[in-house]
């Protein structure tokens, strides 16, 4: 973690010096930036908009990330089949959340066009409504979840003694899955309205709360009995949860630019439909995206236990490390949508590429410290053999290109900030559907290559998706779409 933290303080002085700025002057905007002084992102300095928005939203992400290593770095003290069950677990949850990232570009989309309008009722209508809709999916999954737990397990390959020590994990993490959904919503709502520095304190509240009570459930602490991987997931549960309620409590009490009343909270069918309408993009986007990889992990499940770890562990590490580039393509989607409803197409687009230059940069770096270091980074959190044999293959052959996945993240999500989510959905199909899952299931299966195959899927996928992406952003279509 230290190791990630260094890169992240790496990206955040690449800022500073883009920016030439002192150090006194750092210090003064960083205090700015995490405290949310600054509301307005439509003019002024480009590099300082980008500086004020990326930091927290970098933050943030960090403590997401913070909260998915802590959680493997405990269960696997536990057992090779607990590690493993997360990683089938994550697959079926990505894949229903779909729909949940997808309202969330909408909602980060059209909150951001309305405040850059100075359209504060209106953001605060599509915040209602993107809560409503939020709350109606995550009844669905808690359904599902809670009845059918060890055969959505089964149905991901999972071995049976996985299923019987780990179907636990998934009845609660998906059984109280309202508490994840709406931590996300609502904070993809602070971003859209520039005030990305409550959403990082929000998510140092949930993650603080889970450091804390993941060892007292996952191991045993006092009254409380050793739940073992089931554990993991109810302190996820517990944390997430009391951080909605903080959310909840900054929307009703006018702590954020818009604010929420008992009077707003009626559904508004015309709002809705937009957010839908909008969201239906975003949905196919990630739809495809993460039901490639369900089938990816169905198909490193075909390779053992031990495998299918090492790709957990891969996986969750290099997340850590693409967090960065996610607060900057979040602050990128941000500056696009407030831009463009403050009519600054132009502002826009420069907002753009100047954050891809930086986070281009910060994924260079990041990879080459991966291919030096695989091994070393897995046997932190496991020291099987295989597993870390593994794990370091995965890692090494996954990041390589990840100065390719730095500036597409920035690029697709500068689409979905402009509104725009139906291009990012024509690329992940073409990328994924047709070209990732075909070859991963051919090297890896038919032509015998095992667990690489997946891994260079993987690999070439998102270098195709970047190209493709910055080829039809440079057409400038995104900059005529209405929300």
């Amino acid at each position: 973690m230290l190791y990630a933290f260094g890169n992240d303080l790496y990206l955040i002085t690449l800022l500073m010096q883009s920016n030439k700025i002192t150090l006194k002057q750092f210090i003064k905007y960083f205090k700015i930036a995490v405290t949310g002084k600054q509301k307005d992102f439509t003019s002024g300095s480009i590099r300082r908009a980008i500086f004020m928005l990326a930091v927290p939203m970098i933050l943030e992400m960090i403590m997401e990330s913070i909260f998915a290593l802590v959680d493997i770095m405990y269960v696997s003290r536990v057992s090779v089949n607990a590690v493993a069950t997360i990683g089938l677990t994550e697959s079926i949850i990505t894949l229903i959340y779909a729909i949940a990232i997808g309202l969330s570009i909408a909602a980060t989309a059209i909150v951001a066009r309305r405040v850059g309008q100075k359209d504060l009722k209106g953001a605060s209508n599509a915040a209602v409504q993107v809560i409503f809709l939020g709350v109606l999916v995550a009844t669905i999954v808690s359904i599902i979840g809670i009845i059918y737990p060890k055969e959505l397990l089964s149905l991901m390959g999972g071995e049976p003694d996985l299923i019987e020590e780990g179907y636990g994990y998934t009845k609660v993490l998906l059984g109280g899955n309202i508490t994840i959904m709406l931590l996300f919503l609502i904070n993809a709502i602070f971003r859209g309205t520039g005030e990305a520095s409550i959403s990082m304190w929000v998510l140092i509240l949930s993650n603080g709360l889970n450091i804390i009570l993941d060892p007292m459930f996952i191991f045993g602490f006092g009254p409380i009995p050793a739940y073992g991987v089931e554990g993991a997931a109810i302190a996820t549960t517990i944390g997430r949860g009391i951080a909605v309620l903080f959310q909840l409590a900054i929307l009703f009490y006018s702590y954020s630019k818009i604010k929420i009343g008992i009077k707003d909270m009626i559904i508004r069918v015309g709002v809705m439909l937009n957010l839908i309408k909008v969201s239906i993009g975003g949905i196919g986007q990630f739809l495809i995206g993460t039901s490639s990889w369900v089938f990816l992990m169905r198909i490193v499940s075909e390779f053992g236990s031990e495998v299918l770890a090492g790709y957990t562990i891969a996986i969750r590490v290099m997340l850590f490390s693409l967090m960065p580039a996610w607060g900057m393509s979040s602050a990128a989607a941000s500056l696009v949508g407030q831009n463009l409803g403050a009519k600054k197409p132009e502002r826009a687009e420069q907002s753009v590429w100047l954050t891809s230059k930086y986070c281009s940069i910060f994924m260079g770096t990041v990879s080459v410290l991966y291919l030096l270091f695989a091994p070393q980074i897995i046997e932190i959190f496991n020291d099987t053999p295989d597993v870390v044999k593994y794990g370091s293959l995965c890692l090494r052959i996954m990041t390589a290109p990840f100065i390719f996945y730095g500036f597409g993240m920035i690029v697709i999500n500068a689409f979905n900030g402009a509104g725009d989510t139906k291009t990012p959905t024509y690329i992940n199909f073409v990328c994924y559907w047709l070209l990732q899952l075909p070859f991963a299931y051919f090297a890896a299966i038919t032509f015998n290559c095992g667990p690489s195959g997946v891994f260079w899927a993987v690999a070439l996928g998102e270098v195709l998706m970047t190209i493709i992406a910055i080829i039809w952003f440079k057409k400038g279509h995104w900059k005529t779409v209405k929300v």
